[in-house]
């Protein structure tokens, strides 16, 4: 009867233990830049396996979509942390003095890419130059710009994406924007073999789908962005090389329209394409980012005309919660 008052009296404490370890996570809303899919499969396994509850944190993630502004909620203190764009969102916040940091960058390559049909002749991006090509309104101001500039692309060959596939399936000439994660898979699936040509391949250097965060939490509380970042970083890794199941199911939860072989091909996509590990994330962990890479992304932005050259730009950053080999072992 003692043995089992003992175990009993452990027993409790233990709970008592776990119910105060439970009261003392940190919660942290986490907004995504669009609905759930496997290019946030990272957040998603840091919750579902318990990486953020082992890092004492209780996150719960929005989805974003067309009708919700992230970025505008994260300078408001609606949300904690944003999945930001690119390097361009990033210095547009210092532009319009808005006191927001990216603190990391989980993909090393912006997944952005053209599309264009077999037996067209198109090899390579400079072999796009004078084609039109179906962009959206966010992307002229973003690396269209650089495509002028590193490739003599002009406003002339602009015509109207609307992020429906029926003009580009039923013209063979057409060109496209889109994600080498998805888009050509929704290509292929309509019989059609896609040429996908990955900007960040042909000197795109931009960061994307980045960490981002209010400046006066990162100036008061950088224990909590420290600990959001790393336990990000073993999600990622995870996700990428370990078992997504778990992961997969919240995405699906929160999407319903995405599809098992979707999900199946992004990752692949991500992996073969070095989206997440590649670059510097081979020998400074997942998330990396440096000063050089922001000064020439920066650099090019000013010679295609999109930001003043005495912008403060490194206001945009701070690399003070990555860069220390988290989840290299």
């Amino acid at each position: 009867m003692a043995r089992m008052g003992i175990r009993a009296f452990g027993a409790l404490l233990m709970g008592f233990v776990a119910a105060g370890s439970a009261q003392a996570a940190d919660k942290v809303v986490f907004g995504t830049n669009w609905k759930a899919q496997a290019e946030h499969g990272g957040y998603y396994q840091a919750v579902a396996t318990g990486i953020y509850a082992k890092y004492g944190l209780d996150v719960t993630i929005r989805p974003g979509g067309p009708t919700v502004n992230h970025p505008q909620l994260l300078a408001a203190g609606k949300i904690d942390f944003n999945m930001g764009g690119n390097g361009y969102g990033a210095i547009n916040y210092v532009a319009a003095s808005v006191p927001v940091v990216t603190v990391a960058s989980i993909f090393q390559k912006d997944p952005q890419v053209l599309i264009a049909h077999e037996g067209q002749g198109v090899t390579d991006v400079a072999s796009l130059k004078g084609r039109p090509i179906m962009i959206s309104t966010a992307a002229r101001n973003e690396y269209w710009q650089w495509l002028k500039a590193a490739y003599g692309f002009t406003d002339a060959q602009v015509r109207t994406y609307t992020f429906n596939l029926g003009p580009f399936l039923a013209d063979p000439k057409a060109v496209q924007q889109g994600y080498v994660t998805s888009e050509p898979h929704a290509i292929a699936q309509q019989g059609v073999k896609p040429v996908v040509l990955l900007l960040a391949d042909a000197g795109y250097d931009s960061y994307s789908t980045t960490i981002e965060a209010r400046a006066d939490m990162v100036q008061k509380n950088p224990d909590l962005v420290q600990r959001f970042v790393d336990a990000t970083i073993i999600g990622w890794r995870d996700y990428l090389n370990g078992d997504p199941t778990l992961a997969n199911a919240l995405i699906k939860k929160d999407n319903p329209e995405i599809t098992d072989d979707q999900l199946a091909f992004s990752i692949a996509a991500m992996k073969s394409n070095g989206i997440v590990d590649s670059g510097d994330a081979k020998t400074l962990g997942i998330g990396a980012m440096t000063d050089a890479r922001w000064k020439s992304f920066f650099d090019t932005a000013v010679k295609a005309g999109v930001y003043p050259a005495n912008l403060d730009y490194k206001a945009a950053y701070t690399l003070a919660f990555v860069n220390k080999g988290v989840g290299l072992k």
